[in-house]
């Protein structure tokens, strides 16, 4: 079940059959599919030969378990322009289905589903759907349609045939060999399928942001004979790395946020050091965007700092300058108003703090919204920067002040049940979080960068830097 504050860190989806991607869009599976060339060639040259003849034609498809077959056919409309793919259900009869079809304008394929073992398919049911494609291919509706029946196993193809040309002859199956064979995409091209497979459905994360490095990636290509085990064993893969994290936190599901709060508002690199509409940390990035000698310390073990940004649910999240100063005046205790009024500041209340903080990216994630396409800001007058530079220099003495104040405003508008400041993350290692919010989901922990500016490289630095001491916390790095 999904919590607030975005999907739940164990909604991982990294299928292995086509049947669950096929409600994902032809966008998403566009950038997954990659085209079996060997296999686009047979079909072409069946429907070449379907348009001389003018009639349908069945086709015995012979391929392993999970070597893409239902893929390749429901996605050939992806490489063959005008192509469209029917299936058949199993529970359907199959003469009843055929003789309901109507004849259209552009070639078709017609799968025959759930029925690619021997077992689902006996010899008598066979022989009668036989006569039913038979019939089907030589009508006028069925004359631009190629049915693919899908086998497993030599013994169903080889009975599918022995059917095939008993009932229609070389006119039903063709004149070449009776068996078209699929192998599915070659064993080089497993670990790019995965990436994009795992990158289009989880928000842009790579294997290697979930615990499996390239070494670790090209082992498993090796014990696979087919994508579709590869995908399984990526997925086996990624549950057993999530699982050694949570192991190591059994005390309490860390969920660690950075708010980045800087007066050059630097809401384009913290997008460009995220991944989807939930602002997810995306570790390669960090690992690139800066030359700090924490890279340096994380590239030691960089399949664990992967597993760590995914099941710490790690996000970057920007506040602009206007909702610190609003949440500063209206939250802000006693203490840190008499620290703003000895710079000059206002501290007036400010009644539209409440609409700041639940408008801004923080509110909208611990709402459960998506983000969805950030928009740079207008620019800050320069009484605002001014304002907001005083309370950067707050927060280089008594950054708690500030802190403060905004777990107060984030209980006064309900988006958390309430708060510690310096909250010990409860391991041998001490280590403080800088703000402990608690919610019904289970707490997560804000790590607050306050800035008079900034750039990518630092905030990539700030991140990692806490990432590495949450680790070593939970002692998952060394």
């Amino acid at each position: 079940m999904a919590e607030n504050g975005g999907p739940p860190r164990d909604d991982l989806y990294v299928p292995d059959r086509f049947e669950m991607l096929r409600d994902v869009g032809t966008g998403a599976l566009q950038t997954i599919i990659t085209p079996v060339q060997g296999a686009l060639v047979e079909i072409d040259v069946q429907f070449a030969d379907m348009r001389a003849a003018r009639r349908g034609a069945l086709m015995v498809l012979r391929g392993e378990t999970g070597a893409g077959k239902s893929t390749f056919l429901d996605t050939i409309g992806l490489f063959r322009t005008g192509l469209v793919t029917e299936r058949i259900p199993a529970s359907d009869n199959v003469t009843e289905a055929l003789q309901g079809k109507k004849r259209i304008d552009v070639p078709r394929v017609i799968v025959m589903e759930g029925r690619e073992a021997l077992g689902e398919a006996s010899a008598e049911f066979i022989e009668a759907a036989m006569h039913g494609i038979n019939s089907f291919v030589r009508s006028d509706a069925g004359r631009d349609t190629l049915v693919v029946w899908p086998a497993n196993t030599d013994d169903l193809a080889d009975l599918l045939t022995e059917k095939a040309l008993k009932i229609g002859g070389e006119a039903l199956l063709g004149v070449g060999d009776p068996v078209t064979r699929f192998s599915g995409p070659a064993k080089s091209q497993f670990v790019g399928i995965a990436e994009r497979t795992v990158g289009a459905l989880n928000e842009g994360a790579s294997l290697a942001a979930l615990g499996i490095s390239e070494d670790a990636a090209s082992a498993l290509v090796q014990q696979a004979s087919t994508i579709g085990r590869f995908l399984a064993l990526v997925r086996g893969a990624l549950i057993r790395n999530g699982a050694k994290v949570r192991a190591l936190m059994a005390a309490e599901q860390f969920r660690l946020w950075t708010l980045v709060i800087a007066g050059n508002e630097p809401e384009g690199d913290v997008a460009a050091l995220t991944r989807g509409g939930h602002a997810y940390a995306d570790v390669d990035r960090l690992m690139t965007a800066t030359n700090a000698n924490i890279v340096a310390d994380l590239k030691k073990q960089p399949d664990q700092v992967g597993i760590l940004g995914t099941v710490f649910d790690a996000k970057i999240i920007h506040v602009d300058m206007m909702t610190a100063l609003a949440v500063a005046r209206q939250y802000g205790d006693a203490a840190l108003h008499q620290e703003m009024a000895d710079l000059g500041m206002s501290t007036s209340a400010e009644p539209k703090a409440v609409e700041r903080l639940l408008s801004a990216e923080l509110g909208l994630l611990l709402s459960g919204s998506s983000l969805g396409l950030r928009k740079r800001g207008g620019k800050a007058g320069s009484n605002t920067q001014a304002a907001f530079e005083s309370l950067a220099f707050i927060a280089t003495k008594k950054d708690g002040l500030l802190n403060k104040a905004i777990g107060t405003g984030l209980k006064d508008v309900d988006l958390i049940n309430s708060f510690q400041t310096e909250r010990e993350l409860g391991t041998e290692y001490k280590y403080y979080s800088d703000l402990y919010c608690e919610r019904a989901e289970g707490p997560i922990r804000l790590e607050m960068m306050w800035r008079k500016s900034t750039s990518r490289a630092e905030i990539a630095n700030y991140v990692l830097s806490k990432l590495g001491n949450y680790g070593r916390a939970i002692g998952l790095l060394s």
